[in-house]
């Protein structure tokens, strides 16, 4: 029997479980991989669970846009910290994190053949989805501090373009684009009439006073903006899977139609959690977020310790950094010897589309300082001894 070809066989495989297999396979390592954080949601969030089992109607399907007290709640956060206004040109529509709302954006804006800019590296679901839309992702690269190319960005747009992304604080660099070069992208946009993707997932997290800007406050921005943000990683709500788009109002029919063939409707008692989760302290955020940041520190002691070996752009956001490793090997053949003879995960810079020269996003977020200093330790013992064998080994040839 002959199956015919699935379009899912042009789309990469996610990196993650391929990571977490090598991992299974290997005891005792610590993940430098996974971006998640290692604390718990606030107690407001599971205190107001018993207010979700109390009312019946609940087990029902609910708004495929979300509840009502959740989308009040966003509707004042958004006000509050992003100056973002939801007003009669836009919408909030609470997504099954934000993966999800980058695929219902996808769908809802684009025909097969269509085109999508990522930067380079770009966030690997990003470029997935877009594969699976029947959509082409146009890559365009940074610049060395990964910084956007804003001339390059305007070259790569053609008819088909129907909208350029961008991530800040960005995955997997950690970068975070400055207000100047957000704004021309958001212009640029608007003049040739095609939309302005900004993934926000790691709004939080930024250091060394780095203020965080949102796209969609920008003056006039609300028809051509859409903003994807998420509760997985500040609130550390990974598996609750609860995030929330900001899209024009004249988006909504589409955006519906995708998330209810999809999910119908976000899961309820996650919204609820999501709700409670917005009422906690302003000292839930600091603490957490400045324990990561104490972290990172640590971090950013131990990798100057690669400079030999390694180029490290600086980063202020989110908790990754990359690495340019100087050498010829595999970026995924050095990370399996990582993880089988150090003990120590990352994840290849080619998942990221970064395939000329050995790239390693480090992810810090999820780990105490103890485990921080004993998983860099590893790193860079590993790193040091795999990448000088190498080294020898040429010299004597």
């Amino acid at each position: 029997m002959t199956f015919f070809t699935s379009r899912m066989q042009a789309v990469q495989s996610p990196i993650i479980p391929i990571i977490g297999e090598l991992i299974k396979n290997s005891p005792g390592t610590i993940s430098l991989g996974q971006g998640v954080v290692s604390y718990n949601p606030p107690p407001e969030a599971i205190e107001l669970l018993p207010k979700f089992l109390a009312e019946p109607t609940n087990n029902l399907y609910q708004p495929v846009e979300g509840i009502p007290p959740l989308l009040a709640a966003l509707t004042a956060k958004l006000s509050t910290f992003n100056g973002i206004e939801i007003n009669s040109e836009n919408c909030i529509v609470v997504t099954a994190g934000s993966n999800m709302g980058f695929m219902n954006a996808i769908l809802a804006i684009t025909s097969p053949d269509d085109e999508i800019i990522l930067n380079t590296p770009y966030y690997f679901n990003h470029e997935m989805a877009i594969a699976m839309a029947g959509c082409q992702a146009v890559l365009v690269e940074t610049d060395e501090n990964y910084q956007l190319r804003l001339e390059a960005i305007a070259q790569a747009i053609t008819p088909k373009t129907r909208a350029i992304v961008t991530i800040s604080p960005n995955n997997p660099t950690g970068v975070v684009y400055s207000q100047a070069a957000l704004h021309q992208v958001n212009q640029i946009c608007g003049e040739l009439g095609i939309y302005h993707i900004s993934d926000e997932a790691y709004e939080y997290f930024t250091y060394n006073q780095v203020k965080h800007v949102s796209p969609g406050a920008f003056a006039s921005s609300s028809k051509y903006t859409i903003s994807l943000y998420s509760l997985s990683k500040a609130y550390g709500f990974a598996s609750w899977r609860i995030g929330y788009m900001v899209i024009p109002q004249h988006l909504l029919v589409a955006v519906k139609k995708v998330q209810d063939t999809i999910l119908i409707c976000p899961p309820v008692i996650s919204q609820y959690a999501a709700l409670g989760a917005l009422q906690a302290k302003d000292d839930y955020l600091k603490e957490n977020i400045g324990a990561i940041a104490e972290v990172r520190q640590l971090v950013i002691a131990d990798l100057h310790r690669l400079k030999s070996l390694c180029s490290i752009t600086p980063a202020d956001g989110a908790f990754y950094f990359f690495l340019k490793v100087h050498t010829q090997m595999d970026a995924l053949e050095l990370v399996k010897r990582l993880i089988q003879e150090y003990k120590v995960a990352v994840i290849p810079g080619t998942t990221f589309g970064i395939n000329n020269g050995c790239y390693l996003r480090v992810a810090y977020g999820a780990l105490q300082k103890h485990t921080a200093k004993e998983g860099m330790n590893r790193l860079v013992q590993g790193l040091q001894t795999i990448l000088n064998s190498i080294k020898e080994n040429i010299d004597y040839k």
